[in-house]
């Protein structure tokens, strides 16, 4: 996947370290190189962590992500008018980001036959305890399962806890949008996790405990 660019970013030392967010973007847009520096600086892990799950499964493409997250942040800056927090504002190019990718992916293959090749974790055993690890499983294959629509609006409103409005700003939709998505997401997520748990062993066929068979 070619998504931008690899440049190197120069980092930022002194008293630019002390800039706010807004005050770095708005010397981003200014052309100097070194905010930018610091912007990735400041915000490149919480844009990882955040595209990681959100593209889960193209764990090799998710640097490029990251990368051309900032890339387009450079060329977006003069435009960045403050309305939105500067986490919030990455976080939404990143989501466009991978939203593009899926959709140039989807031309080519329809989303059941891209469902089909995710990973999902492996059989829980009905005997044994469901440790915290594979809860985590359960609950990463389970998102694996969602649209890209629907795992955004889950990543974003539970998993980086935003607020609905800087959420919906951030995927550039309307607030009763992503509540719609939210609870779609939450009941997709929820069949998932039933559908991987492993059912009760039906009743054995013939007499009821207790009772005798006739001969």
């Amino acid at each position: 996947m070619t998504v931008g660019k690899l440049v190197p970013f120069r980092r930022l030392r002194g008293t630019a370290d002390e800039l706010s967010d807004r005050a770095l973007v708005s010397a981003v847009a200014d052309g100097e190189q070194a905010a930018l520096g610091a912007l990735y600086d400041r915000y490149h892990r919480d844009v990882y962590r955040f595209v990681y799950r959100l593209a889960h499964g193209l764990d090799a493409q998710v640097d490029d992500f990251v990368q051309s997250t900032f890339l387009e942040a450079h060329r977006s800056a003069p435009r960045f008018r403050g309305d939105s927090a500067v986490k919030t504002w990455l976080f939404g190019i990143a989501a466009n980001l991978v939203k593009q990718y899926f959709r140039r992916e989807q031309r080519r293959r329809d989303a059941t036959t891209a469902l089909g090749h995710t990973p999902v974790a492996p059989p829980i055993s009905a005997t044994d305890a469901i440790g915290v690890e594979q809860q985590r499983r359960l609950v990463a294959a389970a998102l694996d399962r969602l649209t890209p629509a629907l795992r955004e609006a889950y990543v974003l409103c539970v998993v980086e806890e935003l607020p609905g409005k800087e959420a919906a700003r951030a995927l550039g939709i309307r607030e009763a949008s992503l509540w719609r998505r939210l609870s779609d997401a939450r009941t997709a997520m929820r069949a998932a996790i039933e559908d991987m748990q492993p059912s009760a062993s039906p009743p054995r066929s013939g007499t009821n405990a207790g009772e005798r068979r006739e001969e």
